[in-house]
């Protein structure tokens, strides 16, 4: 598995508990199934780049702290 699409995914499930939502709702936000969600979160995919930006900007942090090339949030 790839680093950085391990620590996507960790930082994903943290942000989606953080809101309380779960994945099917992450999954109706994505137009994806809960299935897809899942394997993000477990870091089983590579995330597509429009996801990427929709998630941030759901979530309020820059790309680079999802994908953790940052720690810091903005």
């Amino acid at each position: 598995m790839d680093a950085t699409m391990e620590i996507f995914g960790q930082r994903l499930k943290l942000l989606r508990k953080e809101r309380n939502m779960t994945q099917k709702e992450i999954a109706e936000l994505l137009d994806r199934t809960d299935r897809q969600v899942q394997a993000l979160e477990a870091g089983r995919v590579n995330v597509p780049g429009l996801t990427l930006i929709k998630l941030a900007d759901f979530f309020e942090v820059s790309t680079d702290y999802l994908l953790g090339r940052s720690e810091e949030r903005h």
